[in-house]
């Protein structure tokens, strides 16, 4: 028999392991669609993921226009555009750390 004292905190654990991972991707694959290179959107998906809301993630992967971005500065603009101070400010400070080499690797 399986043992649900054990089995349950290890669902628990791995539910929480993907739920961060899928919307990490996502953003990943829409900072790279929007023309910024696949490691400078890798570090920066992997920081925001921590500091921004679920809601919040989703707006910037799927921000209009984006792919017509072709570099951190227009991008940055457009991430502007969204109206949301919150947004502007982590995909800024994350840009920054990231394109300067700055940012701490935490996986």
């Amino acid at each position: 028999m399986i043992d649900a004292r054990r089995v349950i905190p290890l669902i628990a654990a791995l539910t929480a392991v993907s739920a961060c991972a899928v919307p990490e991707a996502r953003l990943r694959t829409g900072l790279t669609n929007a023309g910024l290179p696949k490691p400078l959107a890798a570090c920066m998906a992997e920081r925001m993921v921590d500091r921004l809301s679920l809601a919040q993630l989703m707006r910037i992967a799927d921000l209009p226009k984006a792919r017509e971005a072709e570099s951190l500065d227009r991008f940055l603009r457009r991430v502007r555009a969204l109206g949301d101070p919150e947004i502007l400010a982590v995909a800024t400070s994350s840009g920054g750390l990231c394109a300067t080499g700055l940012a701490k690797e935490t996986r």
